[in-house]
């Protein structure tokens, strides 16, 4: 069973894109906070956001390219029900 993911079984969840996003806005977020922090934890702590940030953006074109392919190929998705797969 999936926590967040749309699927067979929980029809409600999110697109992949779509939570990865939000786990970039929060980290976006939290690097407001201490760009301005001159100790070295924090330049430390900053390099590894941008890093991951880096991370998450190819990880996000990546699910939007996937999702324009199911797109294009089967049409919209419809809440629990898989459109590549088994059921």
């Amino acid at each position: 069973m999936t926590h967040f993911l749309s699927s067979d079984v929980n029809p409600d969840g999110y697109k992949l894109e779509d939570i990865l996003k939000s786990v970039r806005n929060d980290i976006l977020y939290r690097a407001t906070k201490i760009m301005e922090d001159d100790k070295p934890e924090a330049h430390h702590v900053l390099r590894n956001n941008l890093k991951i940030l880096v991370l998450l953006s190819d990880a996000i074109a990546l699910a939007e390219d996937s999702t324009n392919t199911l797109n294009r190929s089967f049409g919209s998705s419809t809440p629990g029900t898989p459109r590549i797969g088994k059921e």
